[in-house]
């Protein structure tokens, strides 16, 4: 089997965020960039399968700029073949994205296309769907069980108060949710082997974007907290609160 994984490289979630002076960018100033949390679902379930099938090969493809071969280097070492970065001044919008990953993915030949549900930056949900949809290949997205026999996948996928079984056939696209599997950390020996894995860079020029980013702003400080009473008399004023001020009920 011949699986890719999307890989994208995105701020750490615990760096604290400052707007830039435009106003519509983060400043990368002191700011650590990791993979991002849920492509790392995804680059373990394709070392995982290819090691449970003894033969194959995984590819990860990302899209950004120089500094994401770093990016892509921790997925060598976590045991992915070789990598492809398709090199862009700034990451695009998720429709001029998909299009130029789906043009990468489309003459690779692959059975599985895995990625994360979504990228923790921007929490759009977009990228995957719209990856299987240029391709011509089915999606089934948020995938926290997955199931491969001979040309069938069979995924669960978690919904509110449920699990909800879906099937499709090969050649797919997956994203992959949080208990899907334990992503691995790179050994030491891995480390020194990605150093010799082989990562293709290609420049690439997006499309016209579908969006503008008009303005980044942080959400406002929470209120401080106040004692409105003790004991039963100060249920009511409490209630009256959560009700008129915090919206809470």
């Amino acid at each position: 089997m011949k699986i890719a994984v999307c890989l994208k490289r995105v701020p750490d979630t615990t760096a604290k965020v400052v707007i830039a002076d435009d106003g519509v960018s983060i400043d990368p100033t002191g700011v650590k960039f990791v993979p991002n949390p849920y492509d790392e679902y995804a680059i373990e379930e394709a070392i995982a399968r290819k090691t449970a099938a003894g033969e194959g090969e995984t590819v990860v493809v990302s899209l950004g700029t120089d500094a994401a071969q770093e990016t892509i280097r921790s997925a060598l070492a976590m045991g992915i073949d070789r990598g492809v970065l398709l090199q862009i001044a700034e990451h695009p919008d998720p429709a001029a994205a998909a299009a130029l990953l789906a043009d990468e993915l489309a003459t690779g030949g692959y059975d599985l296309i895995l990625m994360g549900k979504m990228a923790v930056d921007d929490s759009q949900h977009q990228v995957g769907p719209q990856v299987a949809e240029r391709l011509g290949m089915a999606c089934i997205t948020a995938v926290a069980h997955l199931k491969i026999d001979g040309g069938t996948v069979t995924a669960e996928r978690e919904i509110e108060g449920a699990v909800e079984v879906v099937r499709c056939g090969l050649p797919a696209v997956i994203t992959c949710d949080k208990g899907l599997n334990t992503p691995r950390l790179p050994a030491l020996k891995g480390i020194m082997a990605a150093k010799k894995k082989p990562l293709d860079i290609k420049p690439v020029t997006a499309g016209e974007s579908a969006f503008e980013v008009l303005s980044l702003t942080l959400p406002p400080d929470r209120p401080p907290g106040r004692i409105v009473g003790e004991g039963p008399d100060a249920v009511p004023e409490l209630v009256r609160l959560l009700r008129t001020e915090a919206k809470a009920i």
